[in-house]
């Protein structure tokens, strides 16, 4: 399933409550913390695409179907930029620049490939029965070792 994004920073909302609507058929109780970690990863991809290309871009959510246990939901976003990710440090007063951070710190995997004219950012969250042990929050590996490092989305 897809949703084309205007290049507006409206739409971030528009796609974080599109994403819920797909979460709520899918076997993926609201109140799980996966469904909160996939919205805020939906939030992240598509303020880095609206922000920094100004192009229009197509978020795409695979989900699982209903009754699942453990499964692996991944989460796209294609643009028309063509240049890759690069990291950058945010401030500590800085009010943007950690998207990606948040993004590396909470996915299960994440990357970017060029597809047509602009390129893809992915990412995957496992769903699991339980947490992983030692970890940080409850689908990620938590963002100390990246205090500080930002990623920009370009």
């Amino acid at each position: 399933m897809q949703l084309e994004v205007r290049p507006d920073p409206a739409e971030v909302g528009r796609a974080r409550r599109w994403a819920r609507s797909r979460i709520a058929g899918s076997g993926i109780a609201a109140d799980e913390p996966l469904a909160e970690t996939l919205v805020l990863l939906v939030s992240e991809l598509v303020t880095n695409a609206v922000v920094h290309t100004g192009c229009p871009a197509v978020l795409r959510l695979s989900l699982p179907g209903t009754g699942a246990e453990a499964v692996t939901v991944r989460l796209e976003v294609a643009d028309a930029s063509t240049r890759a990710p690069v990291p950058r440090c945010a401030g500590g007063d800085a009010t943007g620049g950690r998207g990606l951070a948040l993004v590396d710190g909470l996915a299960d995997r994440w990357g970017w490939s060029p597809e047509g004219a602009g390129k893809r950012i992915w990412c995957e969250l496992d769903r699991c029965e339980q947490p992983r042990e030692g970890a940080a929050v409850a689908y990620g590996r938590g963002l100390s070792a990246y205090e500080g490092l930002a990623f920009e989305a370009v």
